[in-house]
């Protein structure tokens, strides 16, 4: 039990009931099922954003274009489904994902083979997927009634009670604690963020991980795509537009840390959930808007906080242990 209190992620899941207790205290119902399950649903592709960021962060990177992917990649689909809406939505599905790989992986090319910090490359093609979707669409939107009644009611038919949205999110999640506590790339992850020249020495080929990362970011991006403008009906150069940074937020509050080589699954995941149970609370007790964007702030500096003392207090661990070897 002791070993479980000392765990970050369990105090984050405590902090997640305390919000939806003091919520129902001000707002009787707001913990009911049905309202938490639209949390849940609200928050899903957050989810899914946040295990992508997160495996970018490990390897001392970051990814700014997720959302701007996203929207481009929701973009393609959904005007392909304006033009052709026979097209079955399991095929409209894979070619977002893929065109967001594709566009994740451009972004690794450039971090990977010419060395540019990956802050530059994604803020730069952040903009520049803005401006593609302004050119394939004329500037135009595609609104609810341009839709496939098919690709509108893909993500909302329900399996046990809970859309198929959510259920793409838990899918997600299971193949991500396979990815990182079972395989070698899992693990490569890890070792290039917390010590890339000693990953080199270990036969791990740095560059290449971090490209690999890029591209599950740019994969899931794509998929988010389709999600996005089938949960939402629309699509526009103005889809997800600054969500990227509240994506890098759900990792950094689930205790991603901005310096690479240390998360989890369950912290990204509860991250993104703390933040859906802020927005969906806040409105219901009447915090005004303001109030609630200082509060998903104070949020987020309080985690980059406790996320550099415990980086502090390990090194000084380290530090105590290699004397007393010595």
């Amino acid at each position: 039990m002791s070993a479980i209190v000392k765990v970050r992620e369990f105090w984050l899941a405590v902090l997640i009931a305390a919000l939806v207790f003091a919520a129902n205290l001000r707002a009787p119902g707001f913990a009911s099922p049905s309202r938490l399950s639209g949390i849940v649903e609200d928050s899903s592709i957050l989810m899914i954003l946040a295990l992508g960021q997160m495996v970018v962060i490990l390897t001392r990177s970051i990814d700014l274009s997720m959302a701007s992917n996203l929207a481009l990649s929701g973009m393609i689909v959904a005007l392909i489904n304006q033009a052709a809406p026979g097209i079955p939505v399991p095929m409209l599905m894979a070619v977002a994902a893929f065109s967001g790989l594709l566009l994740g992986a451009l972004n690794g090319v450039f971090i990977w083979g010419l060395g540019i910090p990956a802050i530059v490359v994604t803020l730069g093609s952040l903009t520049i997927y803005r401006g593609v979707i302004f050119l394939i669409a004329g500037g135009q939107w595609v609104n609810a009634d341009a839709f496939s009644p098919s690709f509108v009611a893909f993500t909302r038919i329900e399996v046990l009670g809970l859309p198929l949205l959510v259920w793409y999110a838990v899918a997600i999640i299971l193949a991500f604690v396979v990815l990182m506590s079972r395989t070698a790339l899992g693990r490569s992850f890890y070792a290039v963020g917390v010590n890339p020249t000693a990953a080199v020495y270990a036969g791990i080929d740095v560059g290449r991980t971090t490209f690999l990362a890029f591209c599950i970011s740019g994969l899931l991006s794509g998929f988010c795509g389709y999600l996005w403008v089938s949960r939402y009906v629309i699509g526009s150069v103005e889809v997800a537009r600054g969500y990227e940074l509240t994506v890098v937020a759900a990792c950094v509050i689930g205790g991603i840390s901005i310096s690479g080589g240390v998360g989890t699954v369950a912290g990204a995941v509860l991250g993104a959930l703390f933040l859906g149970v802020i927005n969906g609370a806040l409105p219901v007790i009447n915090i005004s808007p303001f109030w609630q964007m200082a509060i998903s702030g104070a949020a987020i500096i309080l985690a980059v906080v406790l996320n550099g003392r415990g980086a502090k207090r390990s090194q000084r661990l380290i530090l105590r242990t290699a004397e007393a070897a010595a």
